[in-house]
């Protein structure tokens, strides 16, 4: 009886022994006698006892690590990286999953390996550039690590999904004279918005005055050509009514001269009227009068001339 006991418990501890739970997203690589045997996919699996281990189990996850490392570039800059990798299992398949679990001892193995294979990319890609062109090759940085090391990722059984540059720094000396190249090229672009605006706020201003001139001057050559006909008009005016006033005269048997004198009169009195302060030398002896108003009559024959 003891002895059933015994056996029925052997029979439970092989069948429970047999019995194992692979997680989702891994899977279970198994041995019989060191030498590969199969995998088991996630669930509850099956394995002969004492006789098949489960050698290593594979996540088939993403997953990511930080690195941080130094390069030198082409001018013997000290470039500094932080970046994130995220890489995977390339997939499911019994030869991917093969791979992975056979190629390296342990995934600390692994981790060194990836690490140093694309720091190594970078650093040969970095001592191709001068030290101010990195920042700008960001993207290309990136895809030129990829392309180089996707196909060793692959033999691994790996595959490359992502690998962000987050951080890239340089010597403090560096930092500081890039700053002042940057804030020397802020002071020349403004230097010349600046003299650009000044430029075009001078040529607006010369046009504007010359266009003041060119109004001014077109206003001062209507009202002259407005006081002339003014002029002219009175001149009509003055003539025709001493002509109308000699005529009459004449029909009076009335001396023209008198109109003359009149005119002399006038003229006399509206030097002293409008003359504002200036002085005006006028001849006022007989012979001077005499000869003004023989030179009136001569404009006012001329005038009758021209009708």
């Amino acid at each position: 009886m003891p002895i059933i006991y015994i056996l029925s418990g052997l029979g439970l501890i092989l069948v429970f022994s047999s019995l194992l739970t692979v997680t989702q997203g891994t899977i279970a690589v198994i041995t019989l006698f060191g030498k590969y045997q199969r995998i088991l996919t996630p669930g509850l699996r099956m394995k002969i006892p004492i006789l098949e281990k489960v050698y290593r189990r594979i996540s088939i996850q993403n997953q990511s690590i930080e690195m941080e490392f130094q390069a030198v570039t082409i001018d013997q800059a000290n470039v500094y990286f932080k970046s994130m990798l995220l890489y995977s299992v390339m997939d499911a398949q019994e030869e991917t999953i093969k791979k992975v679990a056979f190629k390296f001892i342990s995934n600390r193995d692994l981790m060194q390996a990836l690490i140093r294979t694309i720091e190594g990319s970078i650093r040969a890609y970095v001592a191709s550039q001068k030290q101010s062109e990195i920042l700008g090759l960001r993207h290309e940085l990136v895809e030129s690590v990829k392309n180089q090391i996707d196909h060793t990722l692959e033999t691994w059984g790996y595959h490359l999904l992502d690998l962000q540059i987050n951080d890239i720094t340089f010597d403090q000396a560096i930092i500081d004279s890039m700053s002042k190249v940057v804030a020397s090229n802020n002071l020349k672009a403004a230097a010349e918005n600046e003299g650009q605006a000044l430029l075009i706020t001078k040529t607006k201003a010369a046009e504007a005055e010359g266009n003041a001139i060119k109004i001014a001057a077109q206003a001062e050559k209507e009202a002259a050509m407005l006081r002339g006909q003014g002029v002219a008009l009175f001149r009509q005016e003055v003539a025709k009514g001493m002509s109308e006033a000699a005529e009459e005269m004449k029909q009076a048997n009335l001396d023209t001269n008198v109109i003359l004198f009149s005119m002399w009169t006038e003229a006399i009195k509206n030097f002293a009227e409008y003359g504002q302060g200036n002085t005006i030398f006028l001849d006022g002896s007989a012979e001077g009068m005499q000869k003004t108003m023989k030179q009136i009559q001569a404009m006012l024959s001329s005038e009758q001339n021209q009708k």
